[in-house]
């Protein structure tokens, strides 16, 4: 499966187009927007989320509530374009160049862009580089999730730190109850499921906007009823962990990430790090802990995967750092785009997204068929070799 997205934060519409998505597989538009609606939340939040309230249309490759085989299309269109149209024109007539931007934002794309793609307005960067296109590949993820919900695979995530405030990993936590676990997250205003962290984490985004300031922090991935086997040890390309540390560092803003221990590795003896393995009748082979994150040689070992990125501080500082401007290369303070203090808990949604996404796609790999039943005979005979193992 692939997909492209095109679009600007304050074009007309967010526009993804999605190939290789097998048939009669069932298809909710109000689940995608339970996701879209996620991702425009959390605390910290600037202005222009009371301006966007995303909806998705589906345009093609779906019919009846069911997909056909065919490319899927699907659109966001942005609210806001309404007050954009004469600064956004298309075609250059009754034009507004009054938002013409020259100073580039340390910490954005601007001046790179600027340089690589020789715009003298900076605007023709900052359009496409903001974080308004993750709401597009919320979406298409939320389709992802759809298409593994079928076979028992969930993804969850939550925030486990902002701007230095820890909250426990889901596996330092251990909740007895996944349901209850869930449920704490989604109250959270921060998604973080510890109360008093959660207090402690808004305390801290309020201090930062007081300030002029922004606070970043990380989020955690988790997805459960994973077959053993998805990825590949053969080429570096088809490792499952190389490709989920593609798709969290795309997202924008995001400068790390980890699976299992990650970097905690580095502290540890090796009999500290990795997991026995246990056979019963019961569960078949599986790992007496999960320091590994569920991927052992670029593949599902079958324990959920665990994998964390970490968000920077949003660069767009209502205490500007200072800048150049492009123009008369004299000193300015950066100019200020509508931004939000801290957005840690809506990346913690297209974190969860993305991932789900590649989950799919490493899925309908290792599964391929042209339609549901196809792709449903296929898991049920390879459980059962991996039963009879």
């Amino acid at each position: 499966m692939r997909f492209l997205t095109a679009g600007e934060s304050h074009g007309p519409q967010l526009t993804a187009v999605i190939e290789g998505i097998p048939s009669e597989f069932p298809i909710s538009i109000s689940k995608i927007n339970e996701s879209l609606a996620k991702r425009q939340g959390g605390y910290g939040r600037g202005k222009r989320m009371q301006i966007e309230k995303d909806q998705v249309e589906i345009l093609s490759g779906v019919r009846f509530g069911k997909t056909t085989g065919a490319p899927i299309t699907l659109v966001i269109k942005n609210k806001d374009y309404v007050h954009w149209q004469k600064i956004m024109s298309v075609d250059g007539q009754n034009v507004d160049n009054s938002r013409r931007v020259s100073r580039p934002r340390p910490g954005h794309a601007d001046l790179n862009g600027g340089l690589k793609y020789q715009v003298r307005d900076l605007r023709d960067i900052l359009e496409r580089s903001s974080a308004r296109e993750t709401a597009i590949r919320v979406a298409i993820g939320a389709l992802a999730k759809q298409l593994l919900s079928p076979f028992g695979i969930q993804t969850y995530s939550h925030v486990i730190n902002i701007g230095g405030i820890e909250s426990a990993s889901f596996t330092q936590s251990n909740p007895k109850s996944l349901e209850t676990w869930i449920q704490q997250v989604e109250a959270s205003e921060v998604r973080c499921a510890d109360i008093q962290k959660t207090e402690q984490m808004k305390q801290k985004i309020d201090q930062a906007k007081a300030q002029g300031d922004t606070v970043g922090g990380i989020v955690e991935v988790i997805v459960f009823g994973l077959p053993i086997g998805l990825g590949s040890h053969v080429q570096w390309d088809r490792k499952l962990d190389g490709r989920l540390g593609q798709a969290i560092l795309s997202i924008q803003a995001f400068k790390g990430v980890e699976i299992g221990m990650g970097f905690e590795v580095a502290d540890h003896y090796g009999s500290e790090v990795h997991d026995e393995i246990l056979w019963d009748q019961e569960k078949g082979y599986h790992r007496a802990t999960n320091r590994a994150g569920g991927i052992e040689g670029g593949m599902t070992n079958g324990e959920p995967l665990i994998v964390r990125g970490a968000m920077k501080p949003i660069p767009t500082l209502y205490k500007p750092l200072r800048s150049v401007d492009i123009d008369s290369k004299q000193s300015f303070e950066a100019s200020i785009e509508r931004s939000d203090a801290c957005a840690v808990p809506a990346a913690s949604i297209v974190a969860e997204h993305v991932v789900a996404w590649e989950i799919a796609n490493a899925f309908f790999e290792k599964f391929s068929g042209d339609s549901y039943v196809e792709i449903e005979q296929q898991v049920k005979n390879y459980l059962h070799l991996v039963e009879n193992y």
